[in-house]
């Protein structure tokens, strides 16, 4: 096991499947303990816990919440103390998308994407401070490529991600020199499911446009997380590109 894991505890949201459950595995192999948030799939996070603690007993607990109700989220630092005695890593992964076209934009719209991908990060980064202050830990935020360039037809969506790379920089001034908050930023990371957009001329379209030509694996976002954490002491309020090159083709 890496050292530098070892007995690390870390809290991830929308940790049990997809690229969240890539970074679970990812670090838990390196020896971390992890407190795997989920919302609605409970059957996903309870058989990640399970297949995590055969490999290491009593390692991965898991803890269930809507991040769109601020009230809960110092619970889920508060649960994971209880459950490890510490906090070292806060991983802002739980994300809402889908498009929302101009002038069909809903309120339910705007508070479920900014929710999920800004305000809950804001709130629970807020709750986790004093621990995180106190074990020198850090805070990574998932953010996405397009935040430059913001991709039609999902404007909430993308004003919530350009949120969160502000976000990230400012913690990183607030929180420093105890605390380093960096982002990183996933291009064309696996398909999303049950969305008729991404067909197979899409999708072909977009491997044709990413510089290494082909899309990435949850790992390669699991991979640039645990350099963040374990690899890059002296990095803090950067966001990190994982896209294959495609922003270079936008």
């Amino acid at each position: 096991m890496n050292s530098n894991l070892n007995d690390k505890v870390v809290l991830i949201t929308g940790g049990a499947k997809r690229v969240g459950a890539s970074i679970c595995r990812l670090l838990h192999a390196g020896g971390a303990k992890l407190m795997i948030h989920y919302r609605s799939s409970a059957s996903e996070a309870r058989a990640l816990q399970s297949e995590l603690n055969l490999q290491r007993p009593n390692s991965v607990a898991i803890i269930q919440a809507d991040l769109l109700n601020i009230a809960v989220l110092p619970s889920l630092i508060q649960e994971t103390i209880k459950q490890f005695g510490k906090l070292d890593v806060l991983i802002n992964n739980a994300s809402s998308y889908y498009a929302t076209e101009l002038g069909q934009i809903s309120e339910d719209a705007w508070t479920d994407l900014v929710g999920s991908n800004l305000k809950a990060p804001l709130f629970l980064s807020q709750a986790a401070a004093p621990e995180l202050r106190k074990n020198s830990g850090c805070i990574i935020n998932i953010t996405d490529m397009h935040v430059e360039r913001p991709k039609k037809g999902y404007i909430v969506y993308s004003v919530a991600k350009a949120g969160l790379v502000t976000l990230t920089k400012s913690l990183a001034h607030e929180l420093g020199p105890e605390v380093r908050v960096n982002a990183v930023a996933p291009g064309p990371v696996l398909w999303p499911e049950d969305n008729p957009q991404f067909d197979e001329v899409y999708r072909q379209r977009v491997i044709s446009q990413t510089l290494l030509k082909r899309i990435g694996e949850g790992d390669d976002v699991a991979k640039a997380v645990r350099f963040l954490i374990q690899d890059a002491p002296f990095v803090t309020g950067h966001v990190m590109a994982i896209d294959g090159g495609r922003s270079l083709n936008l």
